[in-house]
C-alpha cells in the first residue's frame, strides 16, 4: 500500500489478454534480488535467511522458460482426485508393455523381450549407447551397469519415439522405491542417488 501522504495510481484499466499473455506475466517467476553485497541494512536479516534457506536456488536461479515446454504441460495436465485429495496429472511416467516390446523388435533386439531386464548388449550400437548413458545417469542402479529393467527400457522407448514422459515423475519414483528397502543391500547408498537432482 501506498504511504497516507501519497496519491495512488489510478488503477489501469483491464484489457483482454491473450492466454499467452497471460502465462508470460513478467511480474511472476521472478527471480529474487538477495543484497549479495549487504548494501540494503533494512533487509539484512531476511536476505542472510533467504540465502541460507533450502529455497534459495528455487528463487535465484534463472533458468529458460520455454512457452513451449509450458504450454505442453498445461495440454497434459488434468485434475484427479486420490483418496480425497486433489492432485495434478500430467504426462505418463511408464509406458506400456506392449508398446515397450515392440520397440525392442523394430530396434532388433537379440534378447528376451519378455524379460524383466535387457542386457544393453542386445541391442544395436546407438541403441546400446542410449541405454547406456540412461543406465548410467538415470538408472537407480547401485551395481552392474549391463541391464535396465523394463521402466528405463520404457523411458528409452518414450525418447526413441518422441512419446509423453514424466522423467521428473520417474526418477522420484525411483528414489521413493529405494528409501522404502530398509535393511536391504541398497538401503547404505540410498542418499547417493541421483545427486544432481537433489
Amino acid at each position: 500500500m501506498a504511504p497516507k501522504d501519497q496519491k495512488r495510481k489510478p488503477a489501469t484499466k483491464k484489457t483482454n489478454k491473450t492466454e499467452e499473455e497471460i502465462m508470460s506475466e513478467p511480474r511472476h517467476n521472478m527471480v529474487a534480488f538477495l543484497d549479495p553485497e549487504g548494501m540494503l541494512d533494512d533487509y539484512k536479516e531476511i536476505t542472510q535467511w533467504l540465502q541460507e534457506s533450502r529455497i534459495k536456488k528455487a528463487i535465484t536461479f534463472s533458468t529458460p522458460v520455454y512457452k513451449s515446454l509450458i504450454k505442453e504441460f498445461w495440454n497434459s495436465a488434468n485434475i484427479i482426485e486420490v483418496n480425497g485429495k486433489e492432485l495434478i496429472r500430467s504426462a505418463p511416467d511408464t509406458i506400456p508393455i506392449m508398446c515397450t516390446r515392440g520397440c525392442l523388435l523394430r530396434m532388433k533386439c537379440t534378447g528376451d523381450i519378455f524379460a524383466s531386464q535387457i542386457n544393453k548388449a542386445c541391442l544395436l550400437l546407438r541403441y546400446k549407447f542410449l541405454l547406456h548413458v540412461l543406465v548410467q545417469c538415470i538408472s537407480k542402479s547401485c551395481a552392474g551397469y549391463d541391464m535396465a529393467g523394463n521402466d528405463l527400457v520404457g523411458l528409452m522407448v518414450a525418447l526413441v519415439l518422441n512419446k509423453q514422459f514424466s522423467i521428473s515423475k520417474f526418477i522420484y519414483a525411483n528414489m521413493k522405491e529405494n528409501l522404502r528397502k530398509i535393511g536391504s543391500r541398497t538401503s547404505g547408498n540410498k542418499f547417493w542417488m541421483y545427486p544432481r537432482f537433489l
